[in-house]
C-alpha cells in the first residue's frame, strides 16, 4: 500500500470549536483518523502543505500516508470541510486502512473518445449523470479512476453502472444492492441538429 501522498500531522490536544478555529487562525486544519482497531485521534495538519496535496485529484481515491508525531499509517480521506466563499479546508476526516480489510472509495470516472462516438457524430449531446463511482475492494486494488469508453455509444443510449469495466477485485458499491440500483451513468441524448439511422 505505498503511497505518493504523504500528510503531515501533529495530534491535538485541543477540543471544541473555540480550539479549531484558534488553529484555523494559525493557518492550520483540525482533522480525526478514525477506524481500524485503534481508537479516534484528533490531529491538526498545516493548511498550506494540505492544499499542496490537494491540487492533484487523484489523492481522493489514493490509499494516503499520514505522518502522525513521525508515525505513519495508512488511510483514506473520507470527508473534507471547506470554506464556502474562500480557498481554505475547514476539517477532514481520515479513515485508517488496513492490507486485508476492504474500503468503500468514490472513483473518478474518466470518459474518453466522446468528441468521436457514433451518436455525437449523428449531432447528439453528451449528458453525464455521474463524475465519480463508489467502489469497493482491498487498499492494493484501488484504481485510479474508471474508464468510459463511449466511442461505439449511440444516439439514445444509456451507460449504465453495470456497462462500467473495473479491475479485477473491484465492485460497484451500488451494484451489491441488487439490479433496481444500476443507476445510469452517462447518455448521448438527441438534440435538434441529430440525424436518427431512420431518417437518414
Amino acid at each position: 500500500m505505498s503511497s505518493s501522498f504523504v500528510f503531515e500531522a501533529q495530534q491535538r490536544s485541543g477540543r471544541g470549536k473555540g480550539d479549531a478555529r484558534r488553529l484555523r487562525r494559525l493557518g492550520k486544519v483540525p482533522a480525526v483518523i478514525y477506524g481500524g482497531h485503534a481508537d479516534p485521534a484528533h490531529i491538526v495538519l498545516e493548511h498550506h502543505k494540505v492544499l499542496k496535496n490537494l491540487e492533484n485529484d487523484a489523492v481522493y481515491s489514493h490509499v494516503l500516508t499520514l505522518q502522525v508525531d513521525g508515525k505513519e499509517e495508512s488511510a483514506i480521506l473520507k470527508a473534507m470541510h471547506r470554506h464556502s466563499a474562500r480557498p481554505m479546508v475547514l476539517h477532514m476526516d481520515f479513515q485508517r486502512v488496513s492490507a486485508t480489510d476492504k474500503v468503500r472509495v468514490h472513483v473518478p470516472l474518466h470518459f474518453v473518445n466522446a468528441a468521436t462516438s457514433v451518436g455525437v457524430k449523428k449531432g447528439g449531446l453528451v449528458t453525464h449523470s455521474m463524475v465519480d463511482v463508489e467502489v469497493t475492494c482491498l487498499p492494493h486494488q484501488l484504481p485510479d479512476f474508471i474508464e468510459v469508453d463511449l466511442a461505439m455509444v449511440d444516439l439514445g443510449q444509456i451507460v449504465h453502472l453495470s456497462d462500467l469495466k473495473v479491475p479485477p477485485g473491484v465492485q460497484i458499491f451500488a451494484l451489491t444492492h441488487g439490479p433496481e440500483h444500476d443507476h445510469p451513468v452517462v447518455v448521448i441524448q438527441h438534440s435538434a441538429g441529430a440525424v436518427s439511422e431512420a431518417a437518414q
